[in-house]
């Protein structure tokens, strides 16, 4: 199918947009893939009815995603009043580690006579050879994205350890967290609930008063 007769098959079908951000990406942020998202759906004249918006959501899996999840219930209920969902990019849709399950889900929408539209990517979601093939090294792209960050957040995590530094969770009896800054000097005790704002500040877990450490 030509781009042109696709834009023509798409001009004033009801639309719904799909937006996700992960905590790391502010290049993601919801309003930036919500720009493209509607120039893309006013340069084909698709009126988006409603977004559904998963903020600060990992896109492994659907669990978790209650935006996503709501979205596929209605396009698998048969009463969705639209025709189209509106997503940034691939990745957007999902970091899935299995690809097919990205995949998977598209084609529930397809099944159900739904698009999915990548507005941000250079290639039109057609269904063309070209466009499957690109959608899957896109889709194998965004999963592997996730599977080296986690190992190298885990090894990071590993080394701040070794150097003595904590990594999450309350202090023990008889000890307190410390904020130190990137040169090693006291910045004050954090409470309970309380985290670091600055990336290169470090926590560090020091002994309570000789009177605290009694009472325990």
């Amino acid at each position: 199918m030509s781009h042109t007769s696709d834009e023509e098959a798409a001009a004033g079908a009801p639309a719904v947009a799909y937006v996700r951000m992960s905590t790391d990406h502010q290049k993601y942020s919801t309003e930036n893939q919500l720009d493209v998202i509607r120039n893309y759906a006013t340069a084909r004249g698709m009126k988006i009815l409603r977004v559904f918006e998963d903020s600060g959501r990992s896109g492994l899996r659907l669990d978790g995603r209650e935006a996503l999840q709501n979205l596929m219930a209605e396009v698998q209920s048969g009463l969705a009043d639209f025709t189209a969902i509106l997503v940034y990019d691939v990745s957007r849709w999902g970091r899935f580690q299995d690809a097919d399950e990205g995949a998977y889900h598209e084609h529930v929408c397809s099944r159900a006579g739904i698009r999915v539209h990548y507005c941000g990517e250079q290639f039109e979601n057609d269904g063309s050879i070209g466009s499957n093939l690109l959608k899957t090294v896109k889709r194998v792209m965004a999963g592997e994205y996730s599977r080296e960050l986690s190992v190298k957040v885990f090894a990071g995590q590993c080394r701040l350890v070794e150097l003595g530094y904590r990594q999450g969770g309350a202090a023990g009896y008889g000890l307190r967290r410390v904020l130190i800054d990137e040169h090693g000097n006291a910045k004050g005790e954090l409470s309970r609930g309380e985290q670091k704002s600055i990336q290169t500040d470090r926590v560090v877990l020091v002994a309570r008063p000789r009177r605290e450490q009694d009472v325990v």
